[in-house]
C-alpha cells in the first residue's frame, strides 16, 4: 500500500521557521520525484517545492514565492523528504501535502501519481 504521511504543521507567527516531513512507503522511492503542494481554504492547490529521485542528480525546483525562504532535501536512507520553511508570511497559511510523481525528474509542481493527506501550517501575523 502506498503512503505519504505529511506531518511537521502547526502555528507560528510571521517570520518563523517550520520542517515538515513527508514520511513514505509502498513504492519504489528511487522511481519517484517527491514534491510538496499546498491548498488554502477558498483557493485552488498550489505547488510548493519537488526534488528530484536519488537516481537523478537531486535537483529542486521551487515555487516561485517561495525561493530563497523554503528548502526540500531528502533522506533517501529513511524514504522521508523535509520542507524546511523559514520566514513564513500569513500567506503560507495552507494545508500542506506531500506527493510522488513517476519519473526521476520533477516535471510539474502540482500533478502527482500519490499523495497523502496533509498537515496544516497556519502563520499568524
Amino acid at each position: 500500500e502506498v503512503q505519504l504521511q505529511a506531518s511537521g504543521g502547526g502555528l507560528v507567527q510571521a517570520g518563523g521557521s517550520l520542517r515538515l516531513s513527508c514520511a513514505t512507503s509502498g513504492f519504489r522511492f528511487d522511481d519517484y520525484a517527491i514534491g510538496w503542494f499546498r491548498q488554502a481554504p477558498g483557493k485552488e492547490r498550489e505547488g510548493v517545492s519537488c526534488i528530484s529521485s536519488s537516481y537523478s542528480d537531486g535537483s529542486t525546483l521551487y515555487k516561485e514565492s517561495v525561493k530563497g525562504r523554503f528548502t526540500i532535501s531528502s533522506d533517501d536512507a529513511e524514504r522521508t523528504v523535509y520542507l524546511q520553511m523559514d520566514s513564513l508570511k500569513p500567506d503560507d497559511t495552507a494545508v500542506y501535502y506531500c506527493g510522488a510523481q513517476l519519473g526521476y525528474y520533477c516535471s510539474s509542481l502540482t500533478d502527482y501519481d500519490y499523495w497523502g493527506q496533509g498537515t496544516l501550517v497556519t502563520v499568524s501575523s
